[in-house]
């Protein structure tokens, strides 16, 4: 049984078609996944490998490497709540703590509803915007206590627009036509050298390399 949607495997297939080994997809279709879900299932890793003709081990032990990508149950909208040193210093910390009074969860649990989950999180470089926060990875940035229950009270009231559901990595879905695929081949496809590694001979003929080159 099928983890993606018709569409879903269809583009899953087209982003595949980009690579000269379908394993170098692994993670476009692990944010596919994602997307559809709100997080990875068992399901969407054993269809990846299988897409990938990798292992459902070699999926999650990529994929748990990037902590954007979720292997469990998460809200519909992720509040990650920077204490690195910049934001501790201005009040990323007791940021966090009115987080946890206004949402009423603890850190890294989610509200009874499944609209939010909260996170405590490392520098997320935004350190001249402190204290900062990011709401499925869209920032906010030098955030008061006032502001956060007015940016919650905006995402339940659906009137945050610019915040899609937990998985959207954008909005705007790339597509690469055929007549612009960059025809890489397989390592042992290859029948002559890179044209980088070309440039870069000494011993190769100059009149070539500038032929290359031009």
């Amino acid at each position: 049984m099928s983890f993606f949607t018709s569409a879903n495997l269809e583009m899953a297939r087209e982003i595949i078609s980009r690579y000269p080994m379908p394993r170098s997809a692994l993670i476009p279709l692990l944010h596919l996944a994602q997307e559809q879900h709100g997080w990875v299932t068992d399901e969407a890793m054993r269809q990846v490998a299988d897409l990938c003709g990798v292992t459902p081990a070699e999926v999650k032990g990529t994929g748990s490497f990037y902590e954007m990508f979720k292997f469990h149950p998460v809200g519909s909208y992720l509040i990650n709540v920077c204490t690195n040193i910049s934001c501790m210093l201005v009040g990323g910390e007791e940021l966090l703590e009115h987080a946890q009074q206004r949402l009423g969860v603890n850190t890294g649990a989610t509200t009874p509803d499944g609209m939010f989950t909260l996170e405590e999180v490392e520098c997320i470089a935004a350190c001249t915007e402190a204290p900062c926060l990011q709401v499925n990875y869209r920032y906010r940035l030098r955030v008061s206590g006032d502001d956060f229950d007015q940016m919650v009270n905006d995402i339940a009231a659906g009137r945050a627009d610019d915040l899609p559901r937990h998985g959207t990595l954008a909005t705007v879905r790339q597509r690469i036509g055929l007549d612009r695929v960059a025809q890489i081949v397989a390592p042992e496809e290859a029948r002559e050298a890179p044209v980088w590694l070309k440039r870069n001979d000494p011993t190769a003929d100059r009149g070539a390399q500038d032929r290359v080159v031009s």
